[in-house]
């Protein structure tokens, strides 16, 4: 069998798009784009009901949600190295995952970019993004703080976690900050990341950079 990746370029879709290069088995890619409102299709809800991607297949097998399809491919292929052994790697790793996409994707981003999904009152989007991002900078902080102590997200080597972290960097430049300015230690690690050629593979592939 082989795996698909249902994906949208630029979205957290990247992470397992880049761990799928890393492990080097074979897969294929099948563009869901969130902004035509392809997600809402009946054919893809028939994959995932929630209608979002990334959305994972191998077979019979389908797997939704980025930090699950993550854990998924590190773990069904320890040859490729993605996921610390260690008890305490792992838990890290969980750490990191549902931090960032409980939090940090689910609300401040989400505020950011979508505010229409807090209220249906649109005289308060504006205050809506506005708390998102200053919800975003109190996580991106947090984020430097973490890499000013260490090179990779968990213990002390690249591991599923660190693409995953640099889709947030990319969503921070994005959104309009100054990611190279403000985050020194974290775009430090970002250009360990991208310096991997999986990840430029990915990157072009899904014609997208992580600077703008």
């Amino acid at each position: 069998m082989t795996y698909t990746l249902y994906y949208s370029p630029g979205s957290c879709s990247l992470a397992p798009h880049i761990v799928l290069e890393e492990i080097g088995q074979p897969f294929s890619l099948s563009l869901v784009s969130t902004a035509d409102g392809s997600t809402r299709k009946p054919e893809h809800l028939r994959l995932n009901p929630k209608g979002r991607v990334p959305v994972l297949t191998n077979g019979d097998f389908v797997l939704t949600e980025a930090p699950a399809i993550l854990l998924h491919l590190a773990i069904a292929h320890p040859g490729a190295g993605l996921l610390p052994s260690a008890a305490d790697s792992l838990v890290r790793s969980i750490e990191w995952f549902n931090w960032l996409s409980g939090t940090v994707h689910s609300v401040a981003i989400r505020q950011v970019w979508r505010p229409e999904s807090f209220t249906l009152d649109q005289t308060q989007h504006d205050g809506i993004v506005a708390k998102g991002k200053e919800n975003l900078e109190s996580a991106f902080v947090l984020i430097e703080e973490r890499m000013a102590s260490r090179a990779w997200a968990v213990a002390d080597r690249y591991s599923v976690v660190d693409p995953f972290v640099l889709v947030f960097y990319r969503w921070g430049n994005r959104i309009g900050f100054d990611m190279p300015g403000r985050y020194k230690c974290w775009t430090q690690h970002t250009q360990r990341v991208l310096d991997r050629a999986a990840v430029g593979r990915a990157l072009a592939q899904e014609g997208i950079s992580v600077w703008q």
